[in-house]
């Protein structure tokens, strides 16, 4: 397999890999083992591979559901075995909608109440009509696994960035089984703690964690350090809480040096006074340019004096840590955020290939490689013009191209 993605990335000339996600098979760490060492030889591995490994969040969600789904209550079962669909929250959120035209369906219909009378569900029991104590315990349950098909459709979407909001992610979920272990509802108790065993095994030992979930979240402007120490104190305890942000805060100062070397020019922005008697020597006279200049140099050494004095030196790390945080907001877009800041942030807001990007390499060598003919732009020289002019031909002709794919999400639970 290591092998198969290697020839993958070398033809794509995408060589350079920060992380790769993989489903949580034995088999894929010895994948992602075997990449780094790729990874190594190419020296293009950062930090020695040790986030290269990211575990697959929405894999991880559905094995936490399906643990759940093993304690589901006797009312879910006869429904299941009625509608007979893989998907248990699709099938459980339309049926819901059929309450009265199952009743009638028993009712009128010998066949079915004949099916309903000799037929065993799944764990053995007697399949039977679904009565309305029935339906409360179904919409209960359609209710609890509707946070976990909102979350499994977040996290597999590919049109926005994901990352950022993983660690967020993961701790409100622990909340939210926090709160159905001391629900009322003994089904949705034992559901929540065959959940919270499964959620521990991935997400419950920090040390096995890769630490880029946590800086990925501190790199997010609304959350810094304050929520990611705050969710780790939640998550862990206080005592041990505080140790792991520690020990993110040193992580993440390491892997800044490394991108600080990699990265940084080592020239020094142009000082204030050329700037200014580039900008205005034509409509002042040398001197008071001169003059000028001097006081806004003295001005800037100054207010840096200040900056640094009783602090010390800060890196472009540390100012980013220490300013206040942004406003929460789901409309947030934070690669905007991060191209403004910029200038002001040049090693952190170093950036990757974008997804499309990605995307559009893998198509161009697919394409290269199906196609048989050379391409004539001759041939589809009337459409060109079709296009330019707006003709509404257009509309119904267009040379041949490649299918769109469809990234819309599928999730299972």
């Amino acid at each position: 397999m290591d092998k198969a993605i290697s020839n993958c990335l070398l033809e794509w000339k995408l060589d350079k890999v920060f992380t790769i996600t993989v489903d949580n098979a034995s088999l894929n760490d010895v994948t992602v083992k075997e990449l780094s060492k790729k990874l190594d030889m190419w020296k293009t591995n950062m930090m020695s591979g040790k986030h290269l490994h990211v575990r697959c969040m929405a894999h991880i969600l559905n094995l936490i559901v399906q643990d759940g789904l093993k304690e589901i209550d006797a009312s879910v079962t006869h429904l299941r075995n009625i509608m007979r669909w893989n998907s248990t929250y699709f099938m459980l959120d339309m049926a819901q909608n059929f309450e009265k035209a199952f009743d009638k369906f028993y009712l009128f219909d010998d066949g079915f109440f004949a099916y309903l009378c000799s037929h065993l569900c799944e764990d053995g029991s007697s399949a039977s009509p679904l009565e309305s104590n029935d339906w409360v315990n179904v919409r209960n349950v359609i209710a609890f696994l509707a946070r976990f098909h909102e979350l499994t459709k977040k996290v597999s979407g590919s049109r926005y960035v994901t990352c950022n909001s993983h660690f967020e992610d993961v701790s409100e979920l622990y909340c939210h089984l926090k709160m159905c272990l001391i629900s009322e509802d003994e089904h949705l108790r034992k559901m929540a703690e065959q959940m919270q065993e499964k959620f521990k095994k991935y997400w419950g030992e920090p040390e096995k964690m890769n630490k880029i979930i946590f800086i990925a979240s501190v790199l997010d402007p609304r959350n810094k350090f304050e929520y990611v120490s705050l969710a780790l104190e939640e998550l862990f305890g206080e005592e041990k809480g505080k140790k792991i942000n520690a020990e993110v805060y040193a992580y993440m100062n390491s892997l800044f040096e490394e991108y600080l070397k990699k990265y940084s020019t080592g020239s020094c922005p142009q000082s204030p006074s050329s700037s200014t008697s580039s900008n205005n020597t034509s409509n002042t006279s040398s001197g008071s340019v001169l003059t000028a200049s001097l006081i806004r140099t003295k001005l800037h050494l100054k207010k840096q004096k200040e900056d640094n004095g009783s602090r010390g030196a800060k890196s472009e790390l540390d100012k980013y840590i220490s300013e206040e945080q942004e406003h929460f907001s789901e409309e947030f877009n934070i690669l905007s955020w991060w191209k403004t800041h910029a200038p002001r942030f040049p090693i952190l807001s170093e950036s990757s290939l974008t997804p499309k990007c990605v995307q559009a390499l893998v198509y161009v060598q697919d394409w290269l490689r199906e196609e048989k003919n050379p391409i004539s732009v001759e041939e589809d020289w009337e459409y060109f013009e079709e296009l330019e002019f707006g003709s509404s031909a257009i509309m119904t002709r267009a040379p041949n191209v490649h299918p769109k794919r469809d990234d819309t999400p599928y999730a299972r639970e």
